[in-house]
């Protein structure tokens, strides 16, 4: 099930969303040629969250809950967060602006990205990429446009078509996902200190919250006035 694009119109052009998308983009190109050099890993232990790093005060790596929004592990990682990003960033940008929603974007991402460094504050595991921040966008999409319906594409075994699905339908069950599994994923990070399976669920589920509660003090509804 992935959504396609919301029938909720704009009034501004996205600069933002497309920008970030383009950065994201670039970047990971910017990885993969790391990649097919062997220099990936001093990569990513300079620029993604190390949670053991954030712990060792006072010489913690605060910028990296920043640089690590915008790198991501492989293509499926990258386009199905820039996929979210596109549907659902666009209507958020343009109720709030552009400069609030780039700082609303990165706040919920850095936010994010310290929920999980609770979970498993020695690991040396890089943790990084968007979704702590698309996460908050959808927290905002949620409490703005519920009824909203997204055009969103299903695969039924062989066959494959589109529903139109209110977007509380569509988050709700991203959240639900990511509930179940950062429970799951409990006992994995006691006894490993690191995310469970590579994904990072509480990053996910801090970054939904965060986004809801912060959505309105960065302007969310002001604009309903005019």
């Amino acid at each position: 099930m992935f959504p396609l694009y919301d029938e909720n119109p704009t009034r501004i052009s996205p600069y933002i969303t497309y920008g970030l998308i383009g950065i994201n983009v670039l970047v990971f190109l910017h990885e993969w040629r790391l990649f097919s050099t062997g220099q990936i890993d001093q990569f990513l232990q300079l620029y993604a969250v190390i949670p053991r790093q954030l712990t060792r005060f006072p010489n913690a790596e605060w910028v990296t809950l920043f640089t690590s929004q915008f790198l991501h592990g492989g293509w499926w990682h990258l386009g199905s967060n820039m996929l979210y990003l596109w549907v659902f960033g666009n209507n958020i940008e343009d109720r709030m602006g552009h400069f609030k929603y780039l700082i609303f974007y990165l706040t919920c991402g850095a936010l994010a990205a310290l929920c999980q460094w609770i979970i498993g504050v020695d690991s040396t595991i890089p943790s990084l990429g968007a979704s702590g921040a698309i996460s908050g966008i959808l927290g905002a999409y949620l409490i703005r446009f519920p009824q909203t319906r997204v055009v969103t594409l299903v695969f039924l075994f062989f066959f494959v078509t589109t529903i139109r699905l209110p977007a509380l339908v569509l988050i709700g069950l991203f959240v639900v996902n990511n509930v179940v599994s950062g429970l799951a994923s409990l006992q994995a990070a006691a006894n490993m200190s690191v995310e469970s399976g590579g994904v990072a669920y509480w990053a996910h589920i801090g970054g939904f919250v965060f986004g809801i509660i912060l959505s309105p003090v960065f302007g969310l509804f002001k604009q309903d006035e005019y």
